[in-house]
């Protein structure tokens, strides 16, 4: 089994995990950086993102306060204040850097970089370019990254295991998915990167490829889960398939209508209309369903409302939303400045995932640092987003954390005393993981991953989607209980070592598994309505029981549950009106 020893080993090549490298490596030349990407680098989900970035560029009528402000609001004031604070401070900043390594900004007059209203933001700050954002963003750090000598990036390689040693992280275990070769990647420190889970979900806007591994892998190394129950419905996946049609589409000025032909947001947040918080705008839609106010797809059956653009200049859609007139031509044939779009709530963002401090340490139960280790981008959880989070805050948390935990990671591996670890005790983990492997390869079990995997996600598509109830998350409990057991029994038909992509699945199944459960069990005791979570028999939020971050982790072979409080600093929490 081969050893491969650097400072700094990073899980995942998304934007914040590019931006951590970037980072890390101009704090010292001298740092060697691998970096784990189980794809090819650039088909990291990260170039999925498409309506841009926040952050106040231009004071004025607006401010970082005002920022601020309005995440915390958006968070349904579940957001820890003090990471909102650093959130709104750092990222104008953050967009200047990727100005300056070559993201293609949509300027206006003058040269500056234009920015776009998004939901519940009190004044446009989004930076975007056109509606391939995340792309461009991509395509810079990684062209930067390999300009670095000592970044490595180890493409098609997928790890399963965290290596854990007395206390301390020192990296992980993978295997080379082109050769099936086994290798140790020991690192002084290791940052994960590697995204969000909603493909624990059948609709969803995200790739197949987002099953949320490194969260997996910490829980199932005790480390905790922070409030997993959140998890976003973006108001606007295309139907059937649930690709994003983006939020700058309602930013431009698009209109959500019923099968009346009716603009219904009135009815729900009159002052912001369609540029509401995510959260508020899913419930209006499937309200408005639920009310017998919404069409039919005929081959799917899949109920829906429509995106309006009918109305917008022809050079709008041209100039600022192509990818959304090139996908709907492609997916249905159809121009949306001649037809609106067939469009639901779709699963989209993660908002819960590894505990965190504020830098982006993970943190155990007892509220210590793991030595070693941060967590940032979709698969951390500071919490910035608390339940809800605005569009466009993300690629501002993935480039905020990135930058603290590269430096941070940096510091602490120029700073390393002594060895990484007793190479025998790190042996021994990597021989037990090698032989789950070989144990799984041989298996003569009788059910297959895909299978295994299709029923969880339309079982969290019936269960746990936009609107929650106690009956439907227990049933969700049981099945999920029901099809862990089932995986202990799986089929990997392809024994071979060459590509073995069945053996990959298989992982990425049990890694769904994994956070599916830690979704119910962490939404099931929260009997209130916030954000993403909306309880049917508890519609109202409840500050005085509620006002409270949910920690998953694992504990023998079940699981348990406890609370931390919110970090509040200046704004109490209040009714959000819109």
């Amino acid at each position: 089994m081969e050893i491969l020893d650097s400072d700094i080993l990073i899980l995942g090549t998304g934007i914040a995990g590019f931006t951590s490298a970037l980072h890390a490596s101009e704090a010292s030349g001298k740092l060697r950086i691998s970096m784990i990407s189980k794809l090819h680098a650039m088909r990291s989900h990260s170039v999925a993102a498409e309506g841009g970035i926040s952050g106040v560029l231009y004071p004025g009528t607006d401010s970082k306060e005002i920022h601020a402000y309005d995440t915390v609001k958006g968070s349904d004031y579940l957001a820890d204040q003090d990471a909102v604070e650093l959130l709104a401070e750092n990222a104008p900043s953050e967009i200047k850097f990727f100005d300056h390594i070559g993201v293609p900004w949509n300027r206006g007059d003058g040269g500056k970089i234009q920015q776009r209203p998004f939901g519940g933001m009190s004044s446009p700050r989004t930076a975007f370019a056109a509606d391939k954002t995340g792309f461009f963003m991509m395509r810079a750090l990684y062209d930067e990254a390999l300009s670095r000598e000592n970044i490595g990036i180890f493409h098609e390689h997928f790890a399963t295991k965290l290596l854990i040693i007395n206390g301390k992280s020192i990296g992980a275990f993978a295997f080379d998915i082109a050769t099936g070769e086994e290798k140790i990647f020991r690192a002084k420190a290791c940052i994960i990167a590697t995204g969000g889970a909603s493909r624990t979900f059948g609709f969803t806007t995200t790739s197949y490829s987002t099953t949320g591994d490194g969260t997996a892998m910490a829980y199932r190394e005790g480390i905790p889960l922070k409030n997993m129950e959140f998890v976003q419905f973006h108001p606007t996946g295309l139907v059937p398939s649930g690709i994003l049609i983006t939020e700058a589409a309602r930013g431009e000025g698009a209109y959500l209508i019923n099968a009346k032909g009716e603009r219904f947001m009135a009815d729900y947040a009159k002052s912001k209309m369609e540029l509401a918080p995510r959260d508020i705008v899913s419930r209006a839609i499937i309200t408005e369903i639920n009310k017998g106010n919404g069409l039919k797809e005929e081959d799917s059956g899949m109920e829906h409302v429509l995106l309006d653009l009918r109305h917008l200049d022809k050079n709008v859609i041209n100039v600022k939303l192509p990818m959304v007139k090139e996908l709907t031509m492609k997916m249905l044939d159809l121009d949306p400045s001649k037809e609106p779009i067939p469009v639901r709530p779709v699963a989209h963002f993660t908002m819960g995932g590894i505990h965190t401090d504020i830098n982006g340490r993970i943190l155990m139960a007892d509220g210590k640092p793991l030595a070693g280790a941060w967590a940032i981008g979709e698969a951390g959880c500071v919490s910035v987003h608390g339940a809800n989070r605005l569009g466009s805050n993300s690629l501002s948390q993935c480039s905020v954390w990135g930058r603290l935990a590269g430096k941070a990671a940096a510091d602490y591996a120029l700073h390393y005393n002594g060895n990484i670890a007793d190479e025998r005790s790190m042996m021994d983990v990597a021989s037990a993981e090698s032989a789950r492997i070989s144990s799984m390869l041989s298996s003569k079990g009788t059910k297959t991953p895909y299978d295994i995997r299709e029923r969880l996600c339309a079982e969290m598509d019936k269960n746990m989607y936009v609107f929650r109830t106690s009956e439907g998350m227990a049933a969700a409990e049981k099945a999920v209980l029901g099809l862990m057991r089932e995986f202990k029994d799986i089929y990997i038909e392809d024994k071979g070592s060459v590509y073995n992509t069945n053996l990959r699945d298989a992982f990425e199944t049990e890694n769904l598994l994994t956070l599916a459960y830690a979704i119910i069990v962490s939404a099931k005791p929260r009997l209130e309505s916030r954000g993403a979570h909306a309880m049917v028999e508890y519609p109202k939020r409840d500050d005085s029981n509620w006002l409270k971050h949910t920690l998953v982790y694992r504990q023998g072979e079940g699981y348990a549950i406890s609370y931390i409080p919110v970090k509040i600093t200046r704004w109490k929490p209040e009714e959000r009106r819109y």
